[in-house]
């Protein structure tokens, strides 16, 4: 029998593996069975296409019955040209906060998950807890849904899944729907002095801009807007703008990455087709008089859909009493939960730390919170174990 990790440390370990998406997270996955091996605990892995990546979803407990999910990613957003004063990929700690890339965002959850093991086993339970561990979250949670591929056919749903993102514990019951696009505006170039001979794709991409700006306006006039969230309405935003060469050509090509993030009563879908039709019925016309190539082509970069659990379903109530909190909320942020909903598992969002320090310089959770999260988690096991 192995010896028994706390929270804090397994934490260190989580840390210490570089994860950033564009890395394998494989050899922190090698870390994580390696160690539950050492409590005859195995785990099933989903690879992704390239076989350098994967998923982890290990059950402790019954397998004929529906349990309950604790669910986490272990991919962490880059540090470059970050301003660190300590090395992000060492836990260090300070004042009672544990600072480390991931620490909140969600390495911190994962670890009393993965600490609460011998707990589980030891209970008995009479219901299963499954740990999801997954990659890719962060570049448009793209690593889940090859286990959520899997697990959507399986006889047996679990009963209710926690996804432990950043909310200093309070239950999260909703968050948008994200469909960030991808938007590839074709000119033709010509010297600058024959500006009339060219089609401009800097100037047509400017055009649509004004008018994913106008229907972010329009939906913020909506008169139903949601008090829960802290920017109630939908949102459009331009990210990023790529083009032209040099100054005294017409630009050839303008790329136009725009993100729309949707509360429930928008349609993401009928709002992109709103752009599109823009873009094809009135701007491509006089653009393909002076060149039939110009033109514009859209692209989806990800689909992330959105959260909505009701504030008295059993998986709310069970979030609340574990968390031992009466209150819930809603975010603008995307996750996991809203795939794991889609599959028909009831879900909801709760884990330590604030969403304020994710993704920053000197990322840290505090300890209270990693208190938080295993007192909530062993509140799961009672419960689980007939308690």
């Amino acid at each position: 029998m192995a010896t028994a990790l706390s929270t804090v440390e397994v934490l260190d370990r989580l840390v210490s593996f570089d994860t950033t998406s564009r890395n394998s997270n494989l050899p922190l996955l090698d870390w994580v069975e390696d160690y539950l091996k050492g409590f005859g605990v195995s785990g099933e892995r989903v690879y992704d296409e390239t076989g350098q990546k994967a998923n982890l979803w290990v059950t402790i407990g019954p397998k004929d019955v529906p349990g309950y999910v604790l669910s986490g990613h272990v991919d962490v957003v880059p540090v470059d040209g970050q301003d660190w004063s300590t090395d992000p990929f060492k836990l260090v700690e300070k004042d009672g906060r544990y600072y480390g890339r991931g620490t909140c965002d969600m390495k911190g959850f994962v670890a009393a998950s993965i600490a609460a093991v011998p707990a589980m086993l030891a209970a008995p339970l009479k219901k299963p807890v499954h740990l999801a561990i997954s990659y890719d979250e962060e570049v448009g949670c793209r690593g889940v849904r090859t286990l959520l591929a899997v697990l959507k056919d399986r006889p047996l749903k679990p009963e209710a899944c926690f996804v432990g993102e950043p909310t200093n514990m309070q239950p999260v019951i909703a968050h948008k729907t994200g469909r960030p696009m991808r938007v590839t505006v074709r000119g033709f170039e010509a010297h600058s002095s024959l500006r009339p001979h060219g089609v401009n794709a800097i100037e047509e991409a400017a055009k649509l801009i004004v008018k994913i700006n106008e229907i972010g306006q329009r939906l913020a006039r909506r008169t139903d807007l949601d008090p829960l969230y802290a920017v109630p309405c939908s949102t459009t935003s331009i990210g990023v703008i790529r083009g032209g060469t040099v100054r005294n050509i017409v630009a050839g090509e303008c790329v136009v990455d725009f993100d729309l993030r949707c509360v429930a009563g928008d349609d993401p879908h009928a709002i992109v087709a709103e752009i599109e039709a823009y873009a094809r019925d009135v701007l491509e016309p006089p653009m393909k008089a002076i060149h039939p190539g110009a033109g514009f082509t859209f692209e989806e970069l990800a689909l992330v859909p959105g959260l909505d659990t009701a504030a008295d379903a059993p998986v709310t109530l069970l979030a609340k009493r574990f968390a031992g909190r009466n209150d819930h909320a809603k975010v603008a942020y995307g996750t996991e939960a809203g795939l794991f909903q889609e599959i028909g598992i009831p879900s909801i969002i709760v884990g330590p730390g604030s969403i304020e320090q994710a993704h920053k310089p000197d990322e840290y959770v505090e300890a209270v919170e990693l208190a938080k999260a295993d007192a909530f988690i062993g509140k799961l096991i009672a419960h689980a174990s007939g308690g």
